[in-house]
């Protein structure tokens, strides 16, 4: 069951140079959501969740953490706050442990029993990255390193996590894993969840409610129930879809003509 408004976006703008890249975004996260915000590529997806992380500054609007204003403040301050960004590309520490990296999502807290028992829960969550606490971050399979910056990410004891693009590059098995584990943390740990992907059908069979971003815009909102039923998203994702597979199986075909 959803509460209160826990993240409140209004009429943000976000630049790169020149360029505006969110255009007078408003979203509203309730508390034990998970809320997923749908869009092509160069859509703003990315853009939204670094500025409200504070990776970015907006250039207008607001953002409000638990009613509390955050747009211009530092990204160490907003994690304090109970909101962690675990970004597109997985951002690890490469050359650092698991165990290593696990340890760097706590770098903020001082309750050093908590964080004992969350790395054991952490482990938990993925017993495969408790096999391999010694080893090195960068040779870890591409989906053993999502597991690690979700659970880097987990450290931080976050009241709202911002996940960007987990399902990237992924196998559709290591996929269903992964968001199962995202629902579970929803479920068993109460974590309210901003999911920012472009498999659409993945995100909307975990998510509660769902935004469509097209050009740094929101062009859509609803429940997640009714945006998988949507003719318009079936439409847009499975075009784009068989748009992809047309054009690989011209790629086939000009290498065998070669």
């Amino acid at each position: 069951m959803t509460g209160e408004p826990v993240l409140q976006i209004d009429n943000l703008e976000s630049y790169y140079g020149p360029i505006m890249a969110i255009r007078g975004v408003s979203l509203e996260v309730r508390k034990g959501q998970i809320v997923t915000v749908l869009g092509a590529n160069g859509a703003g997806k990315t853009t939204l969740l670094r500025t409200i992380s504070g990776v970015m500054n907006p250039a207008k609007g607001t953002i409000l953490l638990n009613g509390e204003p955050i747009h211009g403040r530092e990204p160490d301050a907003i994690v304090a706050m109970g909101m962690v960004h675990v970004p597109e590309g997985r951002e690890i520490f490469p050359l650092m442990s698991v165990a290593e990296n696990i340890a760097m999502g706590a770098y903020v807290r001082r309750d050093t029993s908590a964080v004992r028992r969350d790395e054991e829960m952490v482990y938990g969550y993925f017993p495969m990255l408790g096999e391999r606490r010694g080893q090195q971050a960068g040779t870890l399979s591409g989906g053993q390193q999502q597991m690690l910056a979700i659970g880097r990410g987990l450290m931080a004891a976050p009241k709202i996590m911002l996940l960007d693009e987990p399902s990237l590059g992924l196998s559709p098995l290591l996929v269903e894993e992964i968001f199962a584990i995202i629902r579970r943390l929803n479920e068993e740990q109460g974590v309210t969840i901003v999911l920012v992907e472009q498999n659409a059908r993945v995100a909307l069979e975990v998510a509660d409610y769902g935004y469509v971003m097209e050009t740094g815009r929101i062009v859509m909102a609803d429940t997640a129930h009714t945006l998988e039923n949507s003719k318009d998203i079936q439409a847009f994702y499975l075009g784009v879809r068989e748009e992809t597979q047309r054009g690989q199986r011209r790629w086939k075909q000009r290498k065998t003509w070669r």
